[in-house]
């Protein structure tokens, strides 16, 4: 038995409104045992490893409902060269700095296949706990398709033995799709409900899969797994297809209208979306690879994305923490909150929004997202306070200790 005292913070710990001063967490093994005041949290053993906070803030361990771990960047002339397996390698580092930005967990959104979850589980390489998607669900000539007008292809996820080409349509092609992706370790199916920024046949306000194809995609991944669907899904009546069959999450949502939002709060979907990934495209621009199409469709789409964002918020949308890390650096995840931030959430909330309601987003909710007793011990303490200036976070040297699942990963302060 091993124990963890962390004192002299405070704690946001992802539930309360109010953030609880001069606080405690005891860690035994795996497990949060106390967590709270410091003068009602239990005095620790003599063997008890002490870190003191130092007047920082003690946070859940942070999630990202959307990223990408497996890939950085696209940029189709240096991707087409590259040997396949060296994807495989650089995801080692895309993890190490996902986990030193303060994210202990995250849901792949396409590219990760069995094999890295099991290598992060079995802790032979260090990383963010793994909800895995495999590849996403494409309809021929839309997101996710990689064809191009001169006839090759470009795939940013090519298929392998782990990891099943995506394209699927009709009944019964959708239907045997969602199965390979089961089959493949999948645990939670991804579909492309609309077209996208970084398609190069289609744009975001193209629909996707009929109300049909939809609704089988969801009643198989449930009737044979008890496994939910997210959607991409950028175009009004992409996302407002995804709704009504079922669908767990929208992702990024660019288009959401007025009819979209009554429907999300009337089925209790939530909403991933993923603000900085145009932002990203526009940031990495020509000179980091992306492609023009992608470019231009950014530029089309970011101020609605941020207006809509701001429409779902007020409205009461669930809102989860989602990056689409990848188009922008691992690491940098974070940056998302002060986008939150600024379509109007508080500090507070945006914080709740990849804690309590991201773990929400991957159904951990029992395990993970709050720092109370009989949670896993997932928590970060960062220097200052996330409250009075949310764009501290976004700086990885203000990250001083991550520890995940009673282990510490990252530590940059002094021990007692």
């Amino acid at each position: 038995m091993s124990q963890i005292m962390i004192h002299n913070g405070t704690l946001i710990n992802g539930r309360f409104p109010q953030p609880i001063p001069d606080a405690a967490v005891l860690i035994e093994d795996n497990k949060i045992l106390n967590a709270g005041p410091a003068e009602i949290v239990q005095k620790p053993g003599e063997e008890t490893h002490i870190i003191d906070a130092q007047g920082g803030t003690i946070l859940p361990g942070l999630i990202d409902t959307h990223v990408h771990i497996m890939i950085e960047g696209v940029n189709i002339a240096r991707d087409i060269m590259a040997p396949f397996s060296l994807r495989f390698y650089q995801s080692v580092d895309h993890m190490q700095r996902t986990l030193n930005a303060g994210i202990t967990s995250v849901r792949d959104a396409g590219g990760a296949d069995l094999g890295l979850k099991q290598a992060v589980e079995s802790r032979l390489v260090a990383g963010p706990r793994l909800q895995i998607s495999i590849n996403a669900l494409t309809i021929t000539g839309g997101h996710g398709d990689g064809w191009m007008p001169s006839g090759s292809e470009f795939t940013i996820f090519p298929p392998h033995p782990g990891l099943p080409d995506g394209r699927c349509d009709g009944r019964g092609g959708v239907r045997r799709k969602v199965r390979e992706m089961l089959r493949a370790g999948a645990d939670i199916i991804k579909i492309h409900a609309t077209g996208g920024v970084l398609s190069p046949t289609d744009h975001p306000q193209y629909t996707q899969f009929s109300p049909e194809e939809l609704a089988i995609i969801v009643q198989e991944a449930a009737f044979h797994r008890g496994k939910k669907v997210m959607a991409h899904a950028q175009g009004a009546e992409g996302i407002k297809n995804a709704v009504r069959a079922g669908i767990h999450t929208i992702e990024h949502g660019i288009f959401l209208d007025d009819e979209g939002i009554d429907l999300m709060l009337e089925h209790g979907t939530i909403l991933v979306p993923t603000l900085l990934a145009p932002i990203g495209v526009l940031e990495a621009g020509a000179e980091g690879g992306m492609p023009e199409y992608g470019l231009r469709k950014s530029r089309e789409v970011i101020d609605a994305h941020k207006e809509n964002t701001h429409r779902a918020y007020e409205a009461g949308v669930k809102i989860a923490m989602g990056t689409d890390a990848a188009v922008m650096p691992h690491g940098t995840n974070l940056r998302e909150l002060g986008l939150l931030v600024e379509i109007g959430m508080s500090p507070m909330e945006a914080i709740k929004s990849a804690t309590a309601t991201a773990a929400e987003c991957l159904g951990w909710q029992d395990r993970l997202g709050t720092i109370e007793a009989g949670k896993l011990a997932d928590l970060i303490i960062c220097k200052g306070d996330p409250l009075v200036d949310i764009h501290m976070l976004e700086n990885n040297d203000n990250i001083k200790v991550v520890i995940q699942d009673g282990r510490i990963v990252k530590q940059m302060m002094g021990n007692e």
